[in-house]
């Protein structure tokens, strides 16, 4: 019995000119019409699993259908639902209500519009709360929102459209109070203990992060402008150290803006007075400051470092900087690492001294601004490559000591130590428990823990040779000294491995001890005398 009844054939065969169709035809074609819906639903469901769907539509009938090599039903769109009416005359049979499109209408309608290839585009909408200015964003105008708050724009049938505007970055009353507390606070310096109180809330407060980008501009500012305001410098320094300090507050998406006025502040040629203020300080201050920038966020930008030294480099080379910019790119070089001066600083520091030598003597300089300048750039120089030196000699490893023969020294006398074999041996004999035999019959064959091998064979030896029947001691005494000889040359490829193991650290440990040997020559020739304290006193002793 099919699920398709005879009527629903009667009514196809109508449908397609067949009037005279006999019910005993119709009810032997219900079955077959079952069975070839079903293998067409069938590929429409795995045509719907296919496409990652769960909800079957008319286009996966029509791949069904073009898998059976059959013409796919035209007219029929998942874009809506289908209305279906019920039929007269019959209860449980539906159809839809299609109209009648003469070809004549169709053929003079116009064209609709050419639907748009479907594209995936990803974009920024925002980083860290500060809108890009991309093509897919809105523009600057859009932000101008109407006093209402709303702005309409006309569609083609004319009818208004309210589009949502953009939300402006709006500060609350609270951090806006807060950002013009602080920057009074930087800019007139009237209140020292409340400004020490500002950059530690600065450094621990959370919920500060919308303030970022108006520090930022703050900072970039007041550094263009007040070069020649050295507290006022000192406490902008202070505060990007502040902000960078605080573990609530996401520095990175504005590093491009800090970084200038942090390495303005470091090799700039005149900071504050060049007679009464102290920007030495100023400048030491700086480069640790962008030591820790370089630390923290080295990672996330791989080429924050390298930019970094490449600038620093070409203030210490350039001949036309003044020795302050000298002062700040050595500085900043030095505290990036010892690594980082012995492969920039140390290549170019004898020719560095050879120019910077006439600036040291009083015979040859008469200005004693400059030569304090001179000298405040040799210690530099002096502290960066004592630094590296000390890190270098720091590293080494102790070298092992002969086993043989040790040499403990007292308060009173030398002790010369060297182990007794006969002594241990009878001192082992003592310790250990009474030997057992091995057979209760026949000769007996001992194995003495502290014999050698050789000794071993010629003890165990003994009763084969002697033409006793029983055999069983020999053989037992023969497979024990075998195993032992085994074991002894596992200990003896161990020990070969383990000293060569031990050969080759030794000889990379006094590669770089030569090398830093050599190193330490050249800066004694440099430096003289004063490069001495900052060698350790073992290695001091061993060097010279």
């Amino acid at each position: 019995m099919s699920i398709v009844p005879k009527e629903n054939i009667e009514v196809i065969s109508q449908s397609i000119g067949i009037n005279n169709l006999s019910p005993d035809v119709a009810l032997a074609l219900a079955p077959d019409v079952e069975y070839r819906l079903r293998e067409i639903m069938q590929e429409a469901i795995k045509c719907m699993r296919h496409s990652r769907r769960t909800k079957l539509t008319a286009d996966d009938v029509d791949g069904a259908l073009n898998l059976r090599n059959v013409e796919p039903l035209y007219g029929f769109v998942s874009g809506g639902p289908l209305r279906f009416k019920k039929a007269v005359g019959h209860r449980d049979l539906f159809y839809i209500d299609d109209k009648d499109v003469d070809f004549k209408d169709v053929i003079e309608a116009p064209l609709p519009k050419a639907p748009l290839d479907t594209g995936l585009v990803c974009h920024w909408l925002a980083i860290e709360g500060v809108q890009p200015a991309i093509p897919e964003n809105a523009p600057v105008e859009v932000l101008a929102a109407p006093s209402d708050g709303k702005k309409y724009e006309q569609k083609g049938d004319g009818l208004p459209v309210e589009l949502k505007l953009p939300v402006k970055h709006v500060l609350s009353r609270e951090l806006q109070l807060y950002f013009d507390k602080i920057t009074e606070l930087v800019v007139s310096r009237s209140d020292v203990i409340l400004l020490k109180k500002a950059l530690l809330s600065l450094a621990t407060d959370s919920g500060l992060h919308p303030l970022v980008p108006y520090f930022t501009c703050f900072i970039a500012d007041e550094v263009s402008r007040g070069l020649s305001d050295y507290p006022l410098l000192f406490a902008l320094m202070r505060v990007v150290h502040s902000l960078l300090q605080n573990p609530h507050i996401h520095v990175e998406p504005y590093l491009h803006q800090l970084m200038p006025s942090v390495v303005t502040c470091l090799v700039a040629k005149r900071l504050g007075n060049r007679f009464a203020d102290n920007h030495w300080e100023l400048r030491d201050f700086t480069a640790n400051l962008v030591a820790s920038i370089c630390k923290r966020f080295g990672h996330v930008y791989n080429t924050l470092q390298s930019r970094l030294t490449k600038t620093l480099v070409n203030a210490f080379l350039d001949p036309k900087r003044t020795l302050t910019q000298h002062y700040g790119a050595i500085q900043g070089l030095a505290a990036l690492g010892p690594s980082v001066v012995r492969l920039l600083i140390l290549p170019n520091l004898e020719s560095y001294l050879r120019l910077l030598e006439p600036e040291l003597l009083l015979e040859k300089q008469k200005n004693e601004m400059k030569r304090h300048e001179a000298w405040r750039v040799y210690g530099a120089l002096l502290s960066a490559a004592g630094q590296c030196i000390y890190d270098r000699l720091k590293i080494f490893p102790t070298l092992p000591s002969p086993v043989p023969r040790s040499l403990w020294k007292t308060n009173e006398r030398l002790v010369l130590t060297t182990p007794n074999k006969r002594k241990r041996s009878v001192e082992l004999m003592e310790q250990q428990p009474p030997l057992k035999k091995i057979a209760t019959d026949g000769p007996t064959g001992l194995l003495v823990t502290n014999s050698s091998p050789s000794q071993m064979q010629v003890e165990t030896a003994g009763p084969a040779s002697s033409g006793d029947t029983n055999i069983g001691p020999s053989s037992s005494s023969r497979s024990l000294s075998n195993e032992s000889i085994s074991n002894s040359r596992g200990r003896k490829d161990g020990a070969d491995a383990q000293s060569l193991k031990k050969s080759a650290v030794l000889n990379q440990v006094w590669k770089d001890e030569l090398n830093s040997g050599k190193l330490l020559v050249s800066l004694f020739q440099l430096f003289g005398e004063d490069i001495l304290p900052f060698i350790p006193a073992p290695e001091m002793s061993l060097f010279l």
